[in-house]
Order: structure tokens, then C-alpha cells, then sequence
């Protein structure tokens, strides 16, 4: 029996465009905790240091939307090749700053302008979309593939982020992760025949993406999810430092993405009927209590154990999180609805990363880790409380999206 991945790489330019997705998307992974541990090797402050995580990761928030936005009015190329042009001027300007001992403020500035950064992730995402609109068994397969391609960049990224500013210089990691950027959206943005169709009529009818109600649910607890995912980050580099072993903090994370990774493979093999959006809380509340033993890690091998049975209900939340955008979401804002999700993230990872380091600060690392059990608490509430909204509507097929967009377009001329 032929492999549904190999399958869904028969359409021309897909392996192509994958690749490039993969390159520009590992700064995903590599540029936070890459500042994280610049600053921490330079002044030695996990309170300056989370954030900064966490402005870049709000100013991601803010920004990456308006762009997504312009991409689907627009389209891939005429949008993100200036806008990776301003996010890497301004990644040169913090390590500058950073290098000189510049005065606090300047950092926080540079960090915010490089917040312009595109998501990747939902470029390629939107392709896939793009061609295997209407095969829903083969998108599933697709977006759990780019579920297995992020988390193999969290595997790697932190490893090369953290190693290289450690072994090498500190501003290392940061610099090489805006290197990718540029490499893998030119790259990207150079293939116009995957290059999904750009909707400029969106630009006189208005609206948002994030006016579904379904949207708003997923945004709502992946703000949560992003505080899980940003406070083990800080605490974990945290905890390896006072273990003696700070470097090791890469392959302990590593640990984390690789139990995501394998997770989202198996999960793309099948194909599951039933409600998603009862198979996203489920996800979401594994994810909450996978937290709990982390107060427990009194060492790193058995934090790096912890941490990869949390990571196995990672990517299948994620690839169901797809599933759930594209059915609350119009094809011509699908792009935008896609980075609404990654910017609920964004949001959660900096206010996980600023709270951890707050308390690996006043109160040590292992204290650290109840930021995150925190965090999932409230994925889990949020995801309660908006599970009926999730269910208003099914997954469309292909004509059911066309006349949702026909009805859409009604409500704006309306």
C-alpha cells in the first residue's frame, strides 16, 4: 500500500515548496530562545532575557496577521519579501545593540520592529490548501506533515540556536536563524505556480477572519497553549544551567519536539471520523496534564522523559487545529485565519516566557515549571467552555466552502 505522504507529494511543486517552507520556518524555533540565551550569556538576566522573548513574540502577534492579510488580498511574493527585509534589518540592529551593551530600551525597540517576521508555516499551509481543496483525507495527510516538518525545526533549531551561541559567540544563533528566514521566503516566494490565487476584492468587503466564532475559541486557547510552550522554554534553560549542564538545554527541548514529531506522524497514517472538535479538547486537556509531572523533574534525564510523553499530544492537536480553521474560516481569508492561530501562540509564548522568567528569577527553575501547569489549566477551561461554538460548524467539502464564501460575500455586500 503505497504511503499517504508520498502520495500528496505527486502534485507538481510540492517537495519543492515544502523544502523552502521548512528553511524559512526554522527561526520558528531558533530566534526566541536564541535571544533567550544571548542575553542570558551577556548580562546574565533570564528577566531581560524572557522578555525580550516576549516582545518579539507580541509584535509577532500584532503584526503577523496584518501581513497574512495583505498575503491573501496580495499575494505570497509582493508581500513577504519586504516584510522579511524589515524583521532582518532590525534582527542586525538588536544584535548591534546587544553586542555594545547598548541601554535596555534599544533592545526592546529592535526586538519589536523584528516582530514583521511572515509565518511561514501558514505560506506553505495555504498551498497545500490551495491543492487539495475539496480531498479532505489528503489535506489531513498534508497538514500533518507540516506538523512532523515544525516539530523536526524544534528538534533541530534549539540545538543549533543554543549550541552555536554557546560554543561559538553568543549572538550566533540569532544571526543564523535570520539567514533562514531570507533563504527559505525567497525561496519560497520565487515558486509563483503553487503560489496560492490572491483575493483583492477582500479589500472592499471588509471583515476579519477572527469574526468567526469558532476562530475565536482556537485563538483563546492557543494563547494558553503558547504560555505552555514558551515557559518550558525559559525554565528549561533555567533548569539546565542549574544543573551545570546550561547547553544541554537543547537537547532536553529537542526531547519535547521529538515526541511531537513521531506523534504527528502516526496521526497523519490515519483517518478518523467523528466530531474534530472533540478530538482538539481531548487534545488540549492531554496536553494540560502532560504538565503535572514536570513540578516533579529533580534532574534532566528524567525532565527530557517527562517532556517527551507532553510533546505526544502536541501535533495532533495541531493538525486538527487546521482541520477546525478551514471550516470557520472563508477560503479567501484562510491564509490570515491560519496566522490568527500562530499569533494566539505567539501571545501565549510571551506572556509564558516573561511570567517564567519572573519566577525562575525571584524563585529558582524548578519553581519555574508552574507557569506552564498553569497555562494548561486554562488551555483546558477555554477549550471547555468554546467546545459548542467549535461544533456550529461541520468541515466543509468543496461546495459546501463555495457557498459559504457566496453567503459571506452576501453578509459584506449586505
Amino acid at each position: 500500500m503505497p504511503s499517504p505522504y508520498r502520495a500528496i507529494f505527486a502534485a507538481p511543486g510540492t517537495a519543492r515548496f515544502s523544502a523552502a517552507g521548512f528553511l524559512g520556518r526554522m527561526p520558528l524555533s531558533m530566534m526566541g530562545i536564541g535571544i533567550v540565551t544571548m542575553i542570558s550569556q551577556l548580562t546574565g538576566r533570564y528577566g531581560l532575557a524572557g522578555a525580550l522573548a516576549a516582545t518579539l513574540a507580541l509584535s509577532a502577534a500584532v503584526l503577523g496577521p496584518q501581513i497574512s492579510r495583505l498575503v491573501d488580498r496580495h499575494g505570497q511574493r509582493r508581500v513577504l519579501r519586504p516584510a522579511t527585509l524589515v524583521s532582518m534589518a532590525a534582527v542586525a540592529g538588536l544584535l548591534i545593540c546587544a553586542q555594545q551593551s547598548a541601554p535596555d530600551w534599544t533592545l526592546f525597540v529592535f526586538t519589536a520592529c523584528a516582530g514583521s517576521v511572515p509565518s511561514v508555516g501558514a505560506m506553505t499551509r495555504a498551498r497545500w490548501a490551495e491543492i487539495y481543496q475539496g480531498s479532505p483525507r489528503e489535506l489531513h495527510t498534508a497538514y500533518a506533515f507540516e506538523s512532523i516538518a515544525d516539530e523536526v525545526c524544534f528538534i533541530f533549531g534549539p540545538i543549533i540556536s543554543i549550541g552555536l551561541s554557546t560554543i561559538l559567540f553568543p549572538e550566533a544563533g540569532p544571526l543564523l536563524a535570520g539567514a533562514f528566514l531570507v533563504a527559505g521566503v525567497f525561496w519560497l516566494t520565487a515558486q509563483r505556480a503553487t503560489e496560492p490565487v490572491p483575493h483583492p476584492r477582500e479589500q472592499h468587503n471588509g471583515g476579519s477572519a477572527l469574526r468567526s466564532p469558532g476562530l475565536q475559541v482556537l485563538v483563546a486557547t492557543f494563547v494558553a497553549t503558547g504560555a505552555i510552550f514558551g515557559g518550558v522554554d525559559v525554565v528549561t534553560v533555567a533548569f539546565a544551567e542549574e544543573q551545570g549542564h546550561k547547553a544541554a538545554a537543547s537537547l532536553v527541548l529537542a526531547v519535547y519536539a521529538l515526541g511531537s514529531c513521531l506523534a504527528g506522524a502516526v496521526f497523519g497514517l490515519l483517518h478518523l471520523k467523528g466530531d474534530p472538535a472533540r478530538r482538539w479538547v481531548l487534545g488540549v486537556c492531554a496536553m494540560a496534564v502532560s504538565m503535572i509531572p514536570l513540578q516533579l523533574a529533580g534532574n534532566l534525564p528524567f525532565l527530557a522523559v517527562a517532556l517527551f510523553v507532553a510533546g505526544l499530544s502536541i501535533a495532533p492537536t495541531m493538525v486538527t487545529t487546521m482541520a477546525l480553521v478551514e471550516a470557520h474560516v472563508p477560503r479567501t481569508k484562510l491564509t490570515e485565519g491560519m496566522t490568527w492561530t500562530g499569533t494566539g501562540l505567539a501571545v501565549g509564548v510571551a506572556l509564558g516566557a516573561s511570567a517564567a522568567g519572573w519566577v525562575v528569577d525571584a524563585h529558582g527553575a524548578a519553581a519555574g515549571y508552574a507557569v506552564p501547569v498553569t497555562a494548561g489549566a486554562l488551555a483546558a477551561a477555554v477549550a471547555f467552555l468554546g467546545y459548542r461554538r467549535l461544533r456550529s460548524r461541520p468541515v466543509p467539502t468543496r461546495e459546501g466552502q463555495r457557498e459559504r464564501d457566496h453567503q459571506d460575500g452576501q453578509q459584506h455586500v449586505a
